[in-house]
């Protein structure tokens, strides 16, 4: 069993501000009134209750004997980067118990399929909470993915002699974090880390600003590629939903309305050229309210009501609206092209990778916030991002463009799973990162205490 890491040990812990306290108190007092859904509101009590649940878990199967390992990540997408590291850590460490939290009740599925002993929402970062979890669940090991490191969680496990990591460590140039106060109040949680993982030579840097020990940052790639080849390699032949020609399909994931007007305007012009084509619509929130307003948009373009997905005809139908969440990333393989939603806000772009895996063409918005994923995909030759002005001429030329070449559309799409498949290993690699923080047997717990 591994010995408290050597970092950790050597490391004078940092502490949250009083600043940082006093923000997480005014902000825990303004949440429940912000939070007006249903899901929302029980995820908020989830959390309240976590540190209680940890304890009760723990007095029932944590066996004391044996070190733990926490993951943490925010939503789906972290969850996704989180799950390649931990599923990787495993084969190297059988011997952990491992647990895994998640800040997103969007997260919960994904939780559900989680390979770990323990699966809760994270405990709200306030010291009575963040202690309460610690003496509970007693972590070798903490893991953030991606971005969502709390820093009370962060600080008080690394000055109990806990090893803090972040793993697919991604920090956007405009991040909110690089900026005064957040950065400030932020700060010693990254000083916390015994190492880090980061997805690229930009993001290390911009940790190195933010305040973590830039000889503890080693850039290993995005996990997350290793999660969705994973998932599309392992995926079913198909969900039975939707028949036809793929080629003529385009399949249009994680849409928003500003996404479905110059999508449905576009498809409008297509289907003037070539009767046979067909689109898919996969709304990134599939409310009653955004299907409603997506009817309209429909009904505004001269175009027939759209189809459900599963309603009877919707293996055929010239237009399908998806009506469901969690079919997506299967989705993608019934069309030939695909377009990714997100780029027309502040927000960025959805996810890219799952249409890359299943080699399909990509296309997005204007607007991607920098992200490398999109970057890499368009050096590729794999992904094209609209204009913004005349996006719906741009769109609609490019449709029938791969629509009327085969051979463009097949070898763009191949382009893109090659540069998913050349960047594969970013999983292993994390996770031998953590496995070096543990270089020798022993009882951590015992070498702890």
């Amino acid at each position: 069993m591994p010995e408290t890491p050597r970092a950790a040990r050597g490391r004078t812990p940092a502490h949250t501000s009083p600043a940082y306290r006093a923000f997480v108190r005014v902000a825990l007092a303004a949440w429940p009134m912000l939070q007006r859904q249903g899901r929302q509101r029980n995820a908020h009590m989830q959390r309240l209750a976590a540190p209680g649940r940890m304890a009760e878990w723990s007095a029932a199967h944590r066996e004391r004997s044996r070190p733990l390992a926490w993951f943490h990540a925010a939503s789906v997408g972290e969850g996704l980067q989180a799950r390649a590291v931990l599923e990787a850590f495993r084969t190297l460490r059988p011997e952990f118990q491992v647990v895994f939290t998640h800040f997103s009740p969007s997260a919960e599925s994904l939780g559900a399929a989680m390979p770990a002993d323990l699966v809760s929402y994270l405990p709200y970062d306030r010291v009575g909470d963040i202690d309460a979890a610690l003496d509970a669940l007693s972590p070798d090991l903490l893991v953030f993915a991606k971005l969502d490191l709390w820093p009370e969680l962060a600080t008080r496990a690394a000055a109990r002699g806990t090893a803090v990591a972040l793993v697919a460590a991604t920090v956007l140039a405009d991040s909110g974090r690089l900026r005064w106060p957040a950065r400030a109040l932020l700060a010693p949680g990254y000083a916390s880390l015994a190492t880090i993982g980061a997805v690229g030579r930009e993001d290390a840097d911009r940790l190195a600003t933010l305040g973590a020990d830039p000889e503890c940052i080693t850039v290993t790639g995005d996990p997350r590629i290793d999660s969705v080849l994973v998932l599309v390699d392992h995926a079913p032949p198909g969900i039975g939903l939707l028949a036809g020609d793929p080629a003529l399909t385009l399949v249009a994931g994680s849409t928003w309305p500003a996404d479905e007007k110059f999508l449905i305007g576009a498809f409008a012009a297509v289907r003037q050229a070539r009767p046979d084509a067909r689109l898919v619509v996969a709304p990134h929130e599939p409310s009653d309210a955004h299907i409603a307003t997506l009817d309209a948009t429909i009904a505004a373009a001269g175009l027939q009501p759209a189809v459900r997905l599963g309603a009877v005809g919707a293996d055929t139908a010239p237009l399908v609206i998806v009506d469901r969440t969690g079919v997506l990333a299967s989705l993608y393989q019934h069309g030939g092209i695909s377009y990714v939603g997100g780029g027309w806000g502040t927000a960025g772009i959805h996810s890219v990778l799952e249409p890359a895996a299943w080699s399909r063409p990509i296309i997005i918005g204007p607007h991607d916030r920098g992200s490398a994923d999109a970057r890499m995909l368009a050096d590729a030759g794999a992904l094209r991002r609209l204009p913004a002005v005349n996006p719906e001429i741009a769109l609609a030329t490019w449709w029938l463009e791969l629509l009327t070449d085969p051979a463009q559309q097949r070898n763009a799409g191949n382009a893109a799973r090659a540069t998913l498949d050349a960047n594969r290993g970013a999983a292993e690699r994390s996770a031998k990162l953590l496995d070096r923080l543990f270089p020798e047997s022993g009882s951590a717990t015992a070498a702890r205490g």
